[in-house]
C-alpha cells in the first residue's frame, strides 16, 4: 500500500505538540470557545463521565463530546483522543464486547490515558480491557497496524482543522471503516479560505481556526475520498471573545458543526425519491422517542416518514437497519425528492443560520 505523503508535516505537528502537551494545562486556557459546547449533556453520558478518573478528566480541554447513537458493540477509533477522556466514556457505552481505539501523536497525553487503562476495566466491571491507545499520526493509520475495514464508528472532537493532510485523513479513515460505517465528528469550518498568514499562527492553529477548513472545501473533499452525501447534524458560530484573536480574523467568520459521513458506496450525487418510507420503532438506547439522523431527519416513533434513497441506505444499510421498518421499492423513481434533506452543496443557509449547539 502506498503511504501517505504529508504537506509540510513537522511544523503543524510541533505547533500542535507543543500547544497540547505543554502550553495548555486545562480547559481554562483555551482563548475561543472553537473547542467548547453548549449542548446539554444527556444523563447516561454524565453517568459514564462520573466514572472517568479525575486525572483522565483534568487534561480535558473543552472539546464536547461526540457520542453517536446505537454503540453496544461497536467498534469505534477516536482520531486525536488526547488523554483518553472520550475513549474510556465509550468503552462503558460500548460495553464489554465492543473495543475502542484511541489515537493521538502528543506523547504528554497518551501517558496519561495509558496509566488509567486497568482503572477504568475494574471500574466497569469487564474480564479484561477493551480500550487501547496507539502514538501515531491520523493521517497515517495504516503505520498503527489498524487494517482495513475494521471499525463500525470513527469520532473525532475538533481535531482534523489541526491536520496538516486533511484529506489524508479522510482517505484513511474511509479505508478502516466496515462498509456502512460512518464517521461522526465536530470540527471546525470557515465560511471562506484562511489565508497562510493565519494559518502560520500558532495560536490561531492551536485554537482551532486557522486551520478550519471552507465548508465547500470539506464537501467536495469528503465526496472525492467516498463520503458521497454528507450528512450535517449540529452547527453553530464561534465566539471570537478574545479581542487580539477577533482583529486577527477579522471578517472571517467560524462555525463548529458536527457531520455524519456513511461508508456507503451506492448513494447517489442528489436526495433522489423513489416513494420510500421508513418507520422508526423506538428501540435505540437512550433514543427511544425521536432518532435524529440529521438537521433535517428528527424521526419519531411510530410515524411514517418519506425518505429519499439516499436517506433509506443510511438507515437500510448500516447497523440501525434493525430500528426501522422499511416500505417501498426502487422500481419508481420519481425525481428529486422534495420532502426531507437539502442538497448539502447548497448549504450555505444552514452556515449562516447555525442555530445548533454542537462541538
Amino acid at each position: 500500500m502506498k503511504k501517505t505523503v504529508l504537506i509540510q508535516p513537522i511544523k503543524e505537528y510541533n505547533v500542535v505538540k507543543e500547544y497540547y502537551g505543554k502550553t495548555l494545562q486545562s480547559s481554562q486556557d483555551l482563548k475561543t470557545d472553537a473547542c467548547c459546547t453548549d449542548t446539554q449533556v444527556p444523563h447516561y453520558i454524565k453517568n459514564a463521565l462520573a466514572d472517568v478518573h479525575d486525572e483522565v478528566l483534568a487534561r480535558y480541554y473543552g472539546c464536547g463530546l461526540i457520542v453517536p447513537e446505537q454503540l453496544e458493540g461497536m467498534r469505534v477509533l477516536d482520531l486525536g483522543c488526547g488523554a483518553g477522556r472520550d475513549c474510556y466514556v465509550l468503552s462503558r457505552l460500548v460495553g464489554e464486547n465492543g473495543y475502542v481505539v484511541g489515537v493521538d501523536m502528543t506523547e504528554e497525553q497518551l501517558e496519561v490515558a495509558n496509566q488509567y487503562v486497568d482503572y477504568h476495566t475494574q471500574k466497569y466491571g469487564y474480564s479484561q480491557p477493551n480500550v487501547e491507545f496507539k502514538q501515531g499520526y491520523i493521517e497515517r493509520l495504516d503505520e498503527l497496524g489498524l487494517d482495513d475495514d475494521s471499525f463500525d464508528i470513527i469520532v473525532s472532537n475538533c481535531v482534523i482543522n489541526l491536520s496538516p493532510d486533511k484529506e489524508a485523513v479522510l482517505r484513511e479513515a474511509y479505508r478502516v471503516l466496515k462498509p456502512g460505517g460512518e464517521v461522526y465528528f465536530s470540527d471546525v469550518y470557515a465560511d471562506r479560505r484562511v489565508s497562510e498568514t493565519l494559518v502560520k499562527d500558532p495560536v490561531l492553529y492551536g485554537e482551532c481556526l486557522s486551520g478550519a477548513l471552507y465548508w465547500n472545501d470539506f464537501l467536495r473533499m469528503a465526496k472525492t475520498n467516498g463520503f458521497l452525501d454528507p450528512r450535517l447534524v449540529e452547527d453553530r458560530q464561534i465566539s471570537y471573545d478574545n479581542a487580539e484573536i477577533a482583529k486577527l480574523m477579522g471578517d472571517i467568520r467560524c462555525f463548529s458543526a458536527t457531520y455524519r459521513l456513511f461508508k456507503l458506496p451506492n448513494l447517489e450525487s442528489a436526495n433522489e425519491d423513489y416513494g420510500q418510507v421508513v418507520i422508526y420503532q423506538g428501540t435505540i438506547p437512550y433514543h427511544e422517542k425521536v432518532f435524529k439522523l440529521d438537521k433535517h431527519h428528527l424521526i419519531e416513533i411510530d410515524k411514517v416518514f418519506p425518505v429519499c434513497g439516499n436517506t433509506y441506505r443510511m438507515l437500510h444499510d448500516t447497523r440501525f437497519a434493525p430500528h426501522f421498518e422499511f416500505g417501498g421499492q426502487w422500481e419508481n423513481h420519481c425525481g428529486i425528492f422534495e420532502g426531507g434533506s437539502i442538497p448539502f452543496d447548497d448549504n450555505q443557509q444552514e452556515v449562516k443560520k447555525a442555530t445548533c449547539g454542537c462541538c
